[in-house]
């Protein structure tokens, strides 16, 4: 069974819908790139896509162990290359709270987000660029 129905809308804009759920996403082009960037642009949602996986095996480790998480929370900043045009680095500050995770819990979590799928599935040349901030109060 398919993931997910993709339509072009026109103007530069699509629109995706999850099978399963129903949830819908829209992207747009980003305004570097001859969008009205409206929504997210489709590299935009790669960025994102890092990083919300390395949070969800995060939150899968921590479950299994029990470690809180709590307040846990990213910024993402995404660079772009090229050309051709590409993403060429993706920027992650993930803040947790230093006060409910030792080091053990730490280094765990850090290894499960460093090789989260989506991380492994990005080119070698795509720089991840993760900082591990726990500084959630």
């Amino acid at each position: 069974m398919s993931t997910a129905q993709i339509t072009y809308l026109g103007g530069l804009t699509n629109s995706a819908v999850h099978l399963r759920s129903g949830s819908t996403i829209t992207t747009d082009a980003p305004v570097d790139n001859q969008g009205k960037g409206q929504a997210f642009s489709p590299t935009d949602l790669l960025s994102v896509s890092l990083v919300t996986c390395m949070m969800t095996v995060m939150g899968i480790l921590a479950e299994q162990e029990g470690y809180d998480l709590d307040g846990m929370h990213a910024e993402m900043t995404k660079e772009m290359d090229g050309p051709p045009r590409k993403v060429g680095r993706i920027k992650v500050d993930l803040h947790l709270n230093g006060e409910r995770l030792d080091a053990t819990a730490r280094m765990a979590l850090e290894r499960a987000a460093l090789n989260c799928p989506v991380a492994l599935s990005l080119h070698p040349d795509l720089a991840q660029d993760v900082a591990f901030l726990y500084d959630v109060r």
